[in-house]
């Protein structure tokens, strides 16, 4: 068994990392590659925002000379500073049901993590916002919400046999477009919104809404204030964020609460691309994004990732009115189906009671994990 940190500069070791999934998942029709093009992106110390202010470490275990496994290691400087830590994140974490090379992985990781000044770790947990959270330990038989991590039932054990404790659970949900949505609620929306002064800023097109996504840093980061756990994000990082999100999105399904003219909550959903995906092995080129923009046209799924109100407005009916535009985001247009409400933490117990009363299903569940390195 040998263990590898991969030279990002060297092409052939950056794809040697990238296909190991392509192995491991060839057998499990749920599995849903994710988009070929970002993976490359986000091992690009040159291009990828994230290393304008942190590091990370990529590891491959190799046995008989083939990829038997691989592990990300991250040092998140903005998350530690923000939140008074030395927390390093594992992710992109893929292996067989093999626990040499898990823990060839692991020991590597913790030594990168401490020879860093690190004394804890933490994941799964990517590089931004948008990056799903957790292994998956309920919910095996359903296909994976765009960017959600999937993972085979056999990758907790290996996890705990690290000295990894069990964390938070974080749980997405079913919700169909025939849910009976209480009237109380809408009622309640529109009486917070008259009281305070607030509207829905809506969208027609992917110009009116990349000037709306400007917006989102502010929002996203005040959003923050008054919990622990976030990472603050950046203009470039927002930008980003912001063209990963506008080459998928439907206008009509984002929406921004404002105050006057600034924005005080938000509301991130998108059409549901993963059967598209899944046919092109996540490639675009040189025909897959035909493939892609036909599901983007046909698809009556839409996923619901990302909500939130700046801590002002927490607490005074702000989570009525996001609630209120969720249920419109499903019924306004006729064609999607099938939503899933994407990771939303059991530690939020009121939020979560008060979706499985409106109908919500939470069928899927994701593990964070943690352990103090010595």
């Amino acid at each position: 068994m040998d263990i590898l940190q991969i030279d990002l500069a060297d092409r052939r070791q950056v794809r040697e990392f990238l296909a190991l999934p392509f192995r491991i998942y060839g057998d499990i029709p749920q599995w849903v590659p994710a988009l070929q093009s970002d993976e490359f992106l986000r091992l690009d110390p040159k291009r990828y925002p994230f290393y304008k202010h942190s590091k990370a470490a990529f590891f491959l275990a190799r046995r008989g000379g083939e990829a038997v496994g691989r592990l990300a290691v991250l040092d998140n400087r903005l998350y530690n500073e923000a939140n008074h830590e030395k927390t390093a994140f594992f992710y992109l974490f893929e292996c067989g049901n093999d626990q040499e090379a898990a823990g060839g992985l692991f020991k590597a990781g913790f030594e990168w993590a401490q020879g860093r000044g690190l004394d804890k770790m933490l994941g799964p947990k990517g590089f931004t916002a948008l990056d799903g959270l957790g292994l998956l330990v309920k919910g095996y038989d359903r296909r994976p919400a765009l960017g959600l991590p999937y993972n085979p039932p056999y990758y907790p054990e290996l996890i705990e046999a690290q000295g990894f404790e069990k964390g938070n659970e974080i749980v997405s949900g079913y919700m169909g477009a025939t849910i009976q949505f209480p009237e109380r609620i809408h009622e309640l929306a529109n009486r917070i919104r008259e009281r305070r002064g607030l509207r829905i800023a809506r969208f027609r097109t992917r110009g009116e809404l990349r000037a709306a996504l400007s917006h989102l840093k502010a929002l996203y980061n005040g959003a923050l204030e008054g919990t622990s756990g976030g990472t603050p994000i950046t203009d470039e990082e927002i930008k980003a964020l912001a063209d990963q999100i506008l080459w998928f999105a439907d206008p009509h399904l984002i929406k921004i609460v404002m105050k006057d003219e600034k924005p005080v909550g938000f509301l991130l959903a998108y059409p549901d691309i993963s059967a598209a995906l899944q046919k092109t092995k996540g490639r675009l080129f040189p025909f897959g994004w035909i493939t892609v923009l036909r599901e983007l046209r046909t698809t009556d799924w839409i996923n619901i990732n990302g909500a939130g109100m700046i801590e002002e407005y927490r607490g005074l009916g702000g989570t009525a009115i996001l609630y209120s535009e969720m249920f419109k985001s499903v019924v306004e247009n006729r064609r999607y189906r099938h939503v899933e409400v994407v990771q939303i933490g059991m530690e939020n117990d009121k939020m979560q009671r008060e979706m499985e009363n409106f109908g919500v299903d939470f069928y899927k569940i994701h593990r964070m994990y943690q352990k103090n390195l010595p």
